[in-house]
């Protein structure tokens, strides 16, 4: 059918245009005391940034979720406000601009779209902004915690802020050094202008806008676009990237800092109980220091070669771990064992339910899990790819019994992290290995360390129920059971991560292994959201296992990718329950007009309804997280000649050949790298949908490097992508690391399931296949490098 049908009759009232440009009241920055111009902000928020959905074209409208009212971007936004004012951007003598970044990059392009901000507002060239990351600082809190796509909406007015400040400050400055009112004088391209040809630049101007005294200052924004913000800009980063001369954790070079891997056991959470032949290990060329420490045997050597070899000849006696009897099937009933009754349904009512199952997933992300450290006796160093540096600091001086300020973490750039950072294992490791030796260390593991024994996303079972009367929905529900989420590193600091995560007397399950459930439940809600018209609407969740059963975390998501597939999967179902199209029927009962553009957009460009070959199928799916509305459509071959072509040692399966995103995001900084997030989120989902997930045979999965793991790979990469912006229409914009994960997850999902003839009520589809790899052994836990590679050269 047409993509853009005749209005719908059932049309309610439409929804009011969202506010757009900027308050118009001031706002508060100060100038801090020093030689040279610092600024800070002062942030008050006046009321919540998302807005409830005003109905659309459904005959039952639904309550809200909650998340549709605040969500965890409203929530960590605000947790922010009372340390913002610890920020601060430098003026220099030299005419720079320079901002300490609270967040970790990781490859999601922050310090390029915060230079932006930065410029814009200053009226100063992005060549003369440097923003790098920030050492831990306790003192921020909660604001220096990277995850939930937070990045951009926290710090977005903050960022303004400080730079109007500056920009305020300097115009002020040479209006009194010229002797004319503020309002003669202009600012661009890094200088001031007076009326009669007066030029200074900020570099000239730093000191004599700096101040004696912290002072307030009364600034405003500026309101009309600017040079960079909502413009494609290449990374900042990019050359130093593809040069090599960005450096990461291992290539730091700190003194005596030298190779040290982990020798680690047979099943999670297993524990070392002696070293059988230390000695002889000791003994072997290369090695300085063997020893066991909480989480295996560490190997300090001359290079990681000779870690790798001694890792191999160690023999250990290992005790038990935490689930060594258990794979995926026991783990599975176990998970779906404590899904929480769904309410009966009106007598009535045609009721269309189904159980939807998740598979473990990896977490571990390109750059293998690494850190190095030095521990001294009053002190430590550590350099980390942490996402949460401010816990991290608290439990390194917990470990060593030392007081924060004699901690300092340091936060190279990451090489991935999919929220794997979120955890910083490895420094932990680090310090462990330092303070048992006696010396740096520069500990890596190894790629089948990160495959079994990293973070992974938790096993999840979604029961989906909708009810029908006549052509209205009448209710919908989803009852979540997941394997429990670790969320010991709070919300970035070590209260929220130990009182609210760790002590099980907090949970309100009456499971007393479930202790962190509060805090998942409360997660849960603020990502999860029906944008449908289905009437009364509840969605709840229950977890089990103690947090630490398994070595779980947000992978690019916690709940979403799997509350999303399952209920667009289900959303499917009712469509063919109504004799209804997948688009027709979501257009129906989208909530309202903003859900209708993406949906129409993506339906267009992707020219729904098409003739299709038989094997082949046509999907769209609808997904709504962090203050952003994605539409995906896609289209799958699944017809046996492509289902069916043999690489080596790969399951090439079915392959979306085309998947198309419609993203309404609210405010977009720069568009090229916003498609960039949501093309690497849907390459996610895709994977979850068909390929990719963790096979856990008597307590260890079975994938063991990248190889075993079915990632989204060329061959099954997608031969059209394109990522549609819809228009901005309000003035910060939601979060985009994460968006496209659930959306492209459930498309994938949905047009395999199409082209099949049977909607799957598992991800990934493959699951039940067989693993097309030898699983590599588990003692010794490091493999034998491979040495014919050459062979397969092409």
């Amino acid at each position: 059918m047409s993509p853009t049908p005749s209005p719908d009759p059932t049309t309610l009232a439409p929804p009011a245009a969202p506010p757009s440009g900027t308050s118009r009241r001031q706002f508060v920055g100060y100038v801090l005391a020093g030689t040279t111009l610092a600024v800070t902000a002062d942030m008050a928020w006046e009321g919540s940034a998302s807005t409830a959905h005003a109905a659309g074209a459904s005959l039952i409208p639904s309550n809200p979720t909650f998340s549709a009212n605040y969500d965890f971007l409203d929530a960590y936004r605000d947790s922010c406000l009372p340390t913002n004012h610890h920020l601060k951007i430098e003026l220099t003598p030299q005419g720079k601009a320079r901002f300490a970044l609270p967040r970790q990059e990781v490859g999601q392009g922050i310090t390029t779209s915060f230079a932006q901000v930065i410029a814009d507002e200053l009226d100063m060239s992005m060549d003369d902004v440097e923003v790098y990351l920030s050492d831990a600082r306790p003192e921020l809190v909660f604001n220096q915690l990277t995850g939930g796509s937070t990045s951009h909406f926290s710090l977005w007015m903050p960022m303004r802020t400080m730079a109007a400040t500056a920009r305020t400050a300097l115009a002020s400055a040479a209006a009194e050094k010229w002797g004319v009112p503020v309002s003669a004088v202009t600012t661009r391209d890094g200088a001031v202008f007076g009326p009669d040809g007066q030029r200074a630049t900020y570099g000239l101007l730093s000191e004599l806008a700096a101040s004696k005294i912290t002072k307030p200052l009364d600034v405003k924004l500026k309101g009309k676009p600017g040079k960079y913000v909502g413009k494609s800009i290449g990374r900042v980063d990019a050359l130093d990237m593809v040069t090599g001369k960005k450096k990461f954790a291992m290539d730091l070079q700190v003194p005596n800092a030298l190779p040290t891997m982990l020798c680690r056991p047979p099943t999670i959470n297993g524990t070392v109980q002696s070293i059988d032949n230390l000695e002889r290990v000791k003994a072997m060329p290369g090695v300085t220091d063997v020893a066991a420490i909480s989480r295996g045997v560490a190997v300090r050597a001359r290079t990681f070669g000779q870690c790798i070899d001694a890792i191999r000849a160690l023999k250990v006696t290992w005790g038990a771990g935490t689930v060594d009897k258990e794979n995926n099937e026991s783990l599975a009933k176990k998970v779906a064992s404590v899904l929480l009754p769904v309410p009966p349904a009106a007598p009535t009512d045609e009721v269309i339910d189904q159980d939807y199952t998740f598979h473990y997933r990896s977490g571990s992300p390109l750059e293998t899990n690494c850190a190095v450290a030095d521990v001294r006796k009053d002190s430590a160093e550590v350099w980390g790819t942490n996402k949460m540096p401010i816990v991290t600091l608290q439990r390194i001086a917990l470990m060593l019994d030392l007081p924060e300020d004699a901690v300092t973490v340091h936060c190279p750039p990451g090489g991935g992290s999919f929220g794997r950072h979120l955890f910083s294992d490895a420094s932990y490791e680090a310090v462990e290995a330092s303070k048992t030796f006696g010396k740096p260390v520069k500990l890596m593991w190894h790629r089948t360390d990160d495959n079994r024994h990293g973070r992974m996303h938790p096993m999840m079972v979604n029961r989906v129920r909708a009810t029908k009367n006549g052509n209205s929905v009448t209710s919908f529900t989803m009852s979540s059971a997941s394997s429990a989420c670790d969320w010991t590193h709070g919300l970035g600091e070590i209260i929220s991560g130990s009182a609210t995560a760790q002590d099980p007397r907090l949970g309100f399950s009456g499971n007393k292994e479930a202790g962190n459930l509060s805090v998942s439940m409360g997660f849960y809600q603020l990502v999860t959201d029906v944008p449908y018209h289905f009437g009364p609407t509840a969605v709840f969740l229950n977890e089990i296992f103690a947090y630490d059963t398994l070595p779980t975390s947000a992978v690019r998501n916690v709940y979403s990718p799997d509350t999303g597939t399952a209920r667009e999967l289900h959303v499917s179902k009712m469509a063919d329950a109504f004799g209804m199209d997948d688009y027709e029927f979501r257009r129906s009962f989208a909530a309202d007009d903003g859900w209708r553009a993406v949906l129409d957009k993506a339906a267009e460009a992707g020219n729904w309804g098409r003739t299709m070959p038989k094997g082949t199928a046509q999907a769209i799916a609808l997904h709504s997280e962090y203050q952003c509305k994605v539409a995906c459509f896609m289209e799958i071959d699944a017809r046996p000649a492509m289902v069916n072509r043999k690489i080596r040692e790969a399951y090439t399966g079915p392959r979306v050949t085309k998947a198309i995103m419609a993203v309404d995001a609210g405010r977009v900084i720069n568009p090229r790298n916003f498609q960039a997030m949501m093309m690497g989120g849907c390459m996610d989902g895709i994977a979850q949908a068909l390929t990719a997930s963790l096979h856990i045979e008597d307590g260890l999965p079975l994938e063991g490097s990248w190889d075993n793991y079915r990632y989204t790979r060329q061959w099954n990469v997608p031969y059209v992508f394109e990522c549609h912006v819809m228009p901005d229409n309000r003035d910060i914009g939601g979060g985009a690391g994460e968006t496209g994960v659930a959306a492209g997850q459930a498309a994938a999902a949905i047009a395999y399931g199409r082209a099949v003839g049977e909607l799957p009520t598992y991800n990934p589809v493959n699951f039940n296949e067989p693993l097309g790899f030898v699983a590599k052994p588990k003692v010794p836990p490091i493999p034998q490098s491979p040495v014919n590679g050459r062979r397969f050269a092409r």
